[in-house]
C-alpha cells in the first residue's frame, strides 16, 4: 500500500532517512490527492529520488512548528495551498467566512492571512540562509506589485515580502524539477536566475536579457494609469514562446524579475503526472476531525485538460495555467477511472470529467503548439477567431470510454461548458450527448450578464449567443424526450455595471421564472483584468474609461436586485429603481419587480386594465374574505 510522505521527524526516521531534502509547508491539511498542488509537487520530487517531508498549517505562532524536520538539505516549499487564503477566509463584503473546506472539519483558522508571507518569515527567523521557494496560487497571482483588494492598496511582490527567494509560478511542475537539481548540485540559490517559470530578486539588470522593464513599484502606488500600462504589459507577456523577461524596480532594494513561463505540459508529462502514486485520500490524522471537506468535492473527479483560451476577464487563469491547452491521453483518464471504481466508497458516478472548461480537449489552434498564443486577439471573444479549432470528437469518445467501464453508472460534467464554443460547433452529436447522458436534471451554464456592454467587459460573448445555446439545449432535450433545465450562474457589480445594467439583469432574472438562492458578487481578486478595472477604472488593454461599482452600498443594491422578491431587500431594490429611472417597475403588473407600499401609495386603482393587477386585487378580497 502507498505511504503518505512523512510528516514528523518519526516517519522520516522509520524511512532510514536523517535528514529530507525538501521540506513542504502548505496552509491547507494534507491531502494525497491529485486536484492539490502539493500532493502533485511532492510526488512529482519523490519520483525524481528526493526527500520531501511535510508539514501542513504549521502553527505560526511557534518557530518549533517549522522544525519538525530541522534544517533541510535544500529547502523549504511553501504555499498558502490550493486557494488565495484571503479569498479563502473572507467574503466580497469583508465578513469572516465560517468554513475552511481544506481544513480538518471544515474547521476555520488554522492558517493565517497571508501564509505565504507568513510561513516564509518564521522559517528566515530560524534559518537564515536555507533556500526558501514559494508556490501555489497566492504567490504565483502575487509575484509582482498588484492591487490588494482586501487593504485597497498597491502591494509588492509577495518576494519582497516574504524574505523568500524564488518564486515557482503558475503549475510548476517543470520549474520545480529544474530548481531541485540546480540546488541538488551545488549551485547557490541566488544563482538559479535562469529558470522559465520563476521570479527571482537581483541588484540591478546587468545579467536579464532583453528585458521589459516595467514602471517601477513607487510608479505604481502614485498612478493609477502606471498601474493598468504595467498589467498590459504583463497581460501580453503570459505566453511561454513569445514572453520576454519582465523587470520591476523596488528603488534602492533592488529589482524583481519574472522570467517567461514554463513551456506547457506535453500529454505524455500530463499523464506521467497524475500517474504518481498518490494515496487518494487525506492523512489518517484528521479521521477524528470528520476529515477533510475540500476532498470530497474532487475524489471522484477526473482532471482531463489544464489551460484555457476563454479569456475571461475576471479569471487569473491566463496568469497561472496560461491560455494554451493541455491534455492528459484516454489512457491515463481511464486508468485513473479504473482505480476510482476499485474505491469502497465509489457509488457507480464520476462527478466530472474536465478542468478549468470542460469541454476543451485540444488547443485552439495549431499555431499555438510552435508560436504561442495571440498577444493581441482572443480565440473566442468577442467573436470566435476563423482560425479557432472547434472539436468535440475527442472529448466525446472518452466520455463514451468512461461511461462504458464497469461499475461506472453515470459520468456527470460539472466544471462547466463553454457554451459558445458548443454554438461553434457545427456538429450537434456532442450536445446531443451532453443531454442524454451527462446532465443530473440541471446544466450549469455561466452567462454572467445579459448586458452586452458589461459582458464585453467580462470578456464574454454577446447575449444572445447564450439565447441560441438555450434554443439548441431545449430542442437537444426534447429530441432525446428528457426535460432538463439550464440553470445560470450571474454576477452582480462588475466593472462596467451601472444600475440600469443591473435592473436589466433583475428583469431578466424575472422573466426566467426563478430567483437565484445565491448571487456572486465581483470579488477582486489578484492579477486578473478585472481587477486592474476595479481599482484602475481603466480598461488596461484598450485604455477607455470603465465605470465601476466600488461603493458597497451600491453593490449591495445590485446583489438585491437579483433577488428582487424576498421581502428583506426591498428597500435595495427600490432605491436601485429609483437611481435607475426605472420606477415603472414598481406596480402591479406582470412586469413589476415590487408591488407599491400599501401604507404609502394607498389602494390599487379600481380601473387598472392589467390582468395581473386584477388577480392581485381578486386575491386580496379573497384574504379579507376569509
Amino acid at each position: 500500500m502507498q505511504k503518505f510522505l512523512p510528516v514528523n521527524s518519526n516517519e522520516m526516521k522509520e524511512r532510514g532517512w536523517d535528514q529530507v531534502d525538501f521540506v513542504y509547508v502548505t496552509g491547507d491539511a494534507y491531502v494525497d490527492h491529485s486536484s492539490f498542488g502539493a500532493a502533485i509537487i511532492s510526488r512529482l520530487l519523490e519520483s525524481r529520488g528526493y526527500r520531501v517531508g511535510m508539514i501542513p498549517q504549521p502553527d505560526w505562532h511557534r518557530k518549533e512548528s517549522i522544525q519538525v524536520f530541522g534544517e533541510p538539505r535544500l529547502g523549504f516549499l511553501v504555499t498558502a495551498g490550493n486557494m488565495d487564503s484571503m479569498v479563502n477566509h473572507y467574503s466580497v463584503s469583508g465578513k469572516r467566512r465560517q468554513k475552511d473546506s481544506y481544513s480538518p472539519g471544515g474547521r476555520m483558522g488554522l492558517r493565517p492571512d497571508m501564509p505565504t508571507v507568513v510561513y516564509s518569515n518564521l522559517i528566515r527567523q530560524t534559518y537564515k540562509n536555507t533556500p526558501i521557494i514559494l508556490g501555489g496560487i497566492e504567490a504565483s497571482l502575487r509575484r509582482l506589485a498588484h492591487y490588494d483588494y482586501w487593504q485597497n492598496k498597491i502591494r509588492r511582490s509577495v518576494l519582497m515580502d516574504s524574505g523568500a527567494d524564488l518564486i515557482s509560478y503558475g503549475m510548476g511542475e517543470h520549474s520545480i524539477v529544474e530548481i531541485a537539481d540546480a540546488l541538488s548540485s551545488g549551485i547557490p540559490v541566488q544563482e538559479l536566475t535562469y529558470i522559465p517559470g520563476t521570479v527571482y530578486k537581483c541588484r540591478d539588470l546587468s545579467r536579464v536579457y532583453d528585458p521589459i522593464v516595467l514602471p517601477s513599484y513607487e510608479e505604481l502606488q502614485e498612478s493609477k494609469k502606471a498601474y493598468a500600462d504595467s498589467f498590459a504589459m504583463q497581460y501580453k507577456n503570459t505566453d511561454s514562446f513569445t514572453a520576454r523577461p519582465l523587470a520591476e524596480s523596488y528603488g534602492t532594494k533592488g529589482y524583481v524579475i519574472q522570467n517567461p513561463p514554463s513551456k506547457p505540459l506535453t500529454s505524455q508529462e500530463m499523464d506521467d503526472v497524475y500517474d504518481l502514486p498518490y494515496t487518494g485520500k487525506y492523512h489518517p490524522m484528521y479521521e477524528k476531525d470528520g476529515g477533510i471537506p475540500a476532498l470530497e468535492e474532487v475524489k471522484f473527479s477526473l482532471t482531463s485538460n489544464r489551460g484555457c483560451f476563454g479569456g475571461c476577464s475576471f479569471c487569473a487563469l491566463t496568469f497561472h495555467q496560461g491560455r494554451i491547452l493541455q491534455t492528459r491521453s484516454h489512457e491515463s483518464i481511464l486508468r485513473e477511472a479504473v482505480r476510482m471504481t476499485e474505491d469502497p466508497d465509489f457509488k457507480g458516478y464520476i462527478h466530472d470529467v474536465g478542468g478549468p472548461t470542460a469541454d476543451f480537449r485540444q488547443p485552439s489552434c495549431e499555431k499555438q503548439l510552435t508560436k504561442g498564443v495571440c498577444q493581441n486577439r482572443q480565440c473566442l471573444f468577442p467573436d470566435p477567431c476563423r482560425n479557432l479549432n472547434v472539436d468535440h470528437s475527442d472529448y466525446v469518445a472518452l466520455l463514451k470510454k468512461l461511461r462504458n467501464l464497469p461499475g461506472v453508472k453515470k459520468v456527470f460534467i460539472r466544471s462547466g461548458v463553454r457554451f459558445d464554443y458548443v454554438m461553434a460547433d457545427g456538429n450537434p452529436e456532442f450536445l446531443r450527448e451532453l443531454v442524454e447522458h451527462h446532465v443530473s436534471g440541471q446544466l450549469r451554464v455561466a452567462p454572467e450578464h445579459v448586458s452586452d456592454q458589461v459582458l464585453r467587459y467580462m470578456g464574454k460573448p454577446q447575449h444572445e449567443v447564450y439565447e441560441s445555446f438555450l434554443r439548441a439545449y431545449e430542442k437537444a432535450n426534447r429530441k432525446t424526450g428528457m426535460q432538463q433545465y439550464a440553470v445560470p450562474y450571474f454576477m452582480s457589480s462588475h466593472p462596467g455595471c451601472t444600475m440600469k445594467e443591473a435592473v436589466k439583469l433583475a428583469e431578466y432574472v424575472r422573466d426566467l421564472g426563478f430567483t437565484p438562492e445565491q448571487v456572486q458578487d465581483f470579488y477582486p481578486t489578484p492579477s486578473t483584468l478585472s481587477t486592474c478595472m476595479y481599482y484602475t477604472g481603466i480598461h488596461p488593454l484598450t485604455k477607455e474609461k470603465v465605470y465601476v461599482p466600488r461603493n458597497p452600498h451600491e453593490k449591495a443594491i445590485q446583489r438585491a436586485l437579483m433577488q428582487y422578491k424576498n421581502p428583506a431587500n426591498r428597500e435595495l431594490v427600490l432605491e436601485g429603481l429609483k437611481l435607475a429611472g426605472r420606477m415603472d417597475l414598481v406596480g402591479y403588473g406582470k412586469q413589476c419587480l415590487l408591488r407599491p407600499d400599501k401604507y404609502k401609495s394607498g389602494p390599487p386603482d379600481k380601473n387598472m386594465k392589467s390582468q395581473g393587477r386584477k388577480k392581485t386585487i381578486r386575491n386580496v378580497h379573497k384574504k379579507k374574505a376569509k
